[in-house]
């Protein structure tokens, strides 16, 4: 486990290319049998990827969370961006296909991670936070209708289609894990998708003192890349991001982006306010 320690927006306004990326990019998550964790001390959240292929793969506490298991003061999120896989918590096996979600409650203490085929894995994308009671284990279906007692399907009031593409930024945002669908104790997740034509995603920007923010970048060809905004609106700065590349975002940092193509980002939130529309915005005339 990766740890990355937090810093002011009065240090970042100094910080060259490499310390920027030092600081907020992580440039590869996904290992083949492996799973990668970043723990950072904003907000506490945890995030990785788990991507097995031809075994299973355990998510283990670590040295560094000083706990007898992964979940023992925390819940999870995942959502699947590779092959269909099966994730087994406490005996119960959850089949998760390519988009669908998973969220894990507080005490869930066995929990492994496997592919159902080989040659088109899982990759597992997680997001963690401290937790403070127990929720029931969620699968959440993008586009499929629940068939077991645990699903939940994707509300349709939580697939909002925003932006046009006269203004490069046709997006849907699903909202996988938010009070009303999947209850949390403070994680909230989802993914958004732009249009093809479509590259800009979260602007115009905005801020969210009451917590903190990762996206992870995906559906991109080798060749593509996204310029991922952040900093204070008036001290903005810029990270170049590849595929399956993630972002930390401080609640004082913008946390925007546009692409050389469009592409898919999952977005995952920790902090004291589960209140999605609680975030102060930013006017395009304000952004220096």
């Amino acid at each position: 486990m990766e740890v990355r320690t937090a810093c002011s927006p009065q240090d970042e306004k100094h910080y060259d290319t490499k310390r920027l990326r030092e600081e907020f990019l992580v440039e590869k998550l996904f290992f083949e049998n492996e799973i990668k964790l970043v723990y950072s001390h904003i907000d506490r959240i945890i995030f990785g990827g788990a991507m097995p292929v031809g075994r299973a793969l355990k998510l283990e506490a670590g040295d560094e969370l000083r706990a007898n298991y992964f979940l023992e003061r925390r819940e999870l999120g995942l959502i699947n961006i590779g092959g269909p896989g099966v994730v087994t918590a406490d005996g119960v096996a959850y089949e998760i296909g390519s988009r669908d979600g998973l969220y894990l409650g507080q005490g869930t203490k066995d929990i492994v991670f496997e592919s159902e085929s080989e040659e088109n894995p899982a990759k597992f994308y997680l997001c963690s936070g401290p937790a403070h009671r127990s929720y029931p284990a969620k699968r959440i279906l993008k586009d499929k209708k629940a068939e077991q007692p645990y699903d939940v399907e994707i509300l349709p009031e939580n697939k909002k289609e925003l932006g046009t593409l006269e203004d490069s930024n046709h997006r849907t945002i699903n909202k996988y894990i938010l009070p009303g669908q999947v209850e949390s104790c403070q994680l909230e997740m989802g993914m958004t998708h732009l249009e093809p034509g479509s590259v800009w995603n979260t602007m115009p920007c905005h801020t969210h003192d009451r917590r903190m923010e990762v996206y992870l970048y995906f559906d991109l060809p080798e060749d593509a890349f996204v310029m991922h905004y952040m900093g204070e609106p008036q001290e903005t700065r810029h990270l170049v991001v590849r595929n399956e590349q993630a972002v930390i975002s401080p609640s004082w940092s913008i946390h925007a982006g546009s692409g050389s193509r469009n592409y898919t980002f999952i977005w995952g939130m920790v902090g004291e306010n589960q209140d999605f529309d609680d975030m102060d915005e930013v006017l395009m005339k304000d952004l220096r």
